[in-house]
């Protein structure tokens, strides 16, 4: 089977921007991606929208054209583009299609996530002990790993230092000032052991991503960006994801637990034949500075631990061994839930192309990975390759 290719991409920036809907980005992000695939909208046979506060995607059709192109909306927490993305590249793989597109955007109120507990089917104390605002949970979260693995807070503060100082050079980044490491500690704490500049903000913004297959993109004359691979999964017994009410007890807590994202992650290297040592760059899920780290390990790049001397050691940075995050992640960029996992796409098929800019990863880099995990335990995971 030929591999599906990423012909296209698109971006609003993230951030606040008043006076555009959610909706409104997400058409820019759309007509950006047309245009660098050197396509129009009738030409567009199917398409998956994302969002989870900004309204359907598929109302975007009154502003792109009525072709009665089959659109289909995804609502998957965090993971919400990557899910959209998921399903995209299963509907070329199919041969049902031989182009289409992937798109999400959200326009969120300033204030943390606060979901309601029915939507999650918990109990109402859950939410009147505060542990549906999501810095309340992954706070307690971030404490046990660091208790269980030797995690330090310095550490939670040199993940957002990189993101801040990646940023400068995203032009599609929110928070494009560097922060540094003392300032990042000894901000006010907002749930111990995160201070303010350790959490991302919800946000606004827009990604698209035109999907062809391998004929097709050849057929437009663009270069192969290869999707070898697209997995997205649900959580499996043990796992302690955010929402959970309680965490399991098991024989041996320092052994690593089962999570959507090693599931996810473990198939997404077998299906595409490599392994973590072949992966050039990566973007993983940054809500809080400590998910960036958990993420390095559920993801195979490093054992449950070992993250304090890979960022002692600056293996995560723009010239280090395993780039991470490279345009600031959602530290930097701020969540728009449908757009966020499509952003992580978006810049790794930059920084392929080589075109980084300041934040361009040396070496001529071949391959990029991207990871992005929602609630109540979902998560996806892509594999790029050139």
């Amino acid at each position: 089977m030929s591999d599906v290719c990423i012909v296209g991409i698109g971006i609003h920036k993230f951030g606040r921007t008043d006076g555009l809907s959610g909706l409104d980005q997400g058409v820019h992000a759309v007509r950006e991606a047309m245009a660098d695939a050197g396509i129009d909208w009738p030409q567009v046979q199917f398409a998956y929208g994302s969002s989870d506060a900004a309204g359907n995607p598929d109302t975007m059709v009154d502003r792109l054209g009525l072709t009665g192109v089959q659109f289909i909306n995804v609502r998957n927490g965090c993971a919400a583009g990557g899910s959209a993305l998921f399903s995209a590249q299963m509907a070329i793989k199919s041969g049902e299609f031989d182009l289409g597109l992937a798109v999400g955007f959200d326009k969120h109120p300033r204030g943390a996530f606060n979901a309601l507990p029915a939507e999650y089917n918990l109990p109402d104390w859950y939410g009147e002990v505060g542990q549906m605002v999501t810095t309340q949970f992954f706070a307690a979260k971030i404490m046990r790993y660091m208790s269980l693995f030797g995690i330090s807070q310095k550490s939670l503060g040199l993940v957002a230092e990189k993101a801040f100082r990646n940023a400068v050079h995203a032009p599609h980044a929110w928070r494009r000032q560097p922060v540094a490491l003392e300032e990042i500690l000894e901000a006010p704490l907002v749930s111990d052991p995160y201070t303010k500049y350790m959490f991302c903000s919800p946000a606004e913004g827009g990604v698209a991503l035109i999907l062809a297959s391998e004929k097709k993109a050849r057929e437009l004359g663009k270069p192969l960006i290869r999707l070898k691979a697209a997995t997205m999964r649900t959580r499996p017994p043990h796992s302690f994801e955010v929402f959970a009410p309680s965490v399991d007890v098991v024989a041996d807590d320092t052994r690593p637990r089962p999570t959507a994202s090693r599931i996810a992650s473990a198939d997404a290297f077998t299906a595409s034949g490599i392994g973590p040592g072949d992966i050039d760059v990566a973007q993983l899920q940054d809500t809080e500075a400590g998910a960036e780290i958990m993420h390095m390990a559920e993801n195979g790049f490093c054992a449950d631990g070992e993250q304090e001397q890979w960022l002692a050691e600056g293996r995560t940075e723009i010239g280090g061994a395993l780039p991470v995050n490279t345009d600031g992640g959602c530290l930097a960029c701020g969540e728009p839930i449908g757009a966020s996992g499509l952003r992580q796409v978006y810049e790794n098929v930059v920084q392929l192309r080589g075109d980084g800019g300041g934040r361009q990863v040396p070496g001529d880099p071949r391959t990029a990975y991207s990871h992005v995990y929602g609630a109540p335990g979902v998560s996806a995971v892509t594999i790029l390759e050139r």
